[in-house]
């Protein structure tokens, strides 16, 4: 299973947000410079977590991005559904019927324990528990001395 740019980038666009959460509107530049993301692409990825209810937005001089809920109750995994929908690895996994063989297919089943492994994971992290990892990362970087 490979997650998509849109899906990397989103959540790392998410994660700063949850980073800044309660320091008002974050203007998208600032997330774009932060993160290395083309402005133009954050612009994209910024509709279907509004869509999704995830994300809140105002336009204008003091406007910007916020999250829509506090970082404690965003789900990693609504973040990935709102970015790239399904995280199966396979279509049939989605959609048995569009595999005459997936009733008697063991590779069917391999792929289905994929998802739902997968899918448990993203569904155990919240944004809050990016955020703290984040800070905790960061932390070990500054420690670490060069000779």
């Amino acid at each position: 299973m490979k997650i998509s740019t849109k899906g990397r980038y989103g959540t790392r666009a998410v994660l700063d947000l949850a980073i800044r959460w309660g320091q008002g509107p974050v203007q998208l530049k600032d997330i774009a410079e932060k993160q290395k993301i083309s402005l133009q692409y954050l612009e994209h990825l910024m509709r279907p977590l509004i869509a999704a209810g995830l994300v809140r937005s105002l336009r204008g001089v003091h406007g910007g991005f916020w999250l829509a809920k506090s970082p404690e109750e965003i789900k990693l995994s609504e973040v990935v559904s709102a970015l790239v929908g399904s995280i199966s690895p396979v279509g049939c996994v989605d959609d048995p019927t569009i595999c005459d063989s997936s009733q008697h297919c063991v590779a069917h089943d391999v792929w289905n324990e994929v998802a739902k492994a997968a899918g448990e994971v993203l569904d155990s992290l919240t944004l809050q528990d990016l955020v703290v990892r984040q800070k905790e990362k960061e932390q070990t970087v500054k420690a670490m001395y060069y000779i």
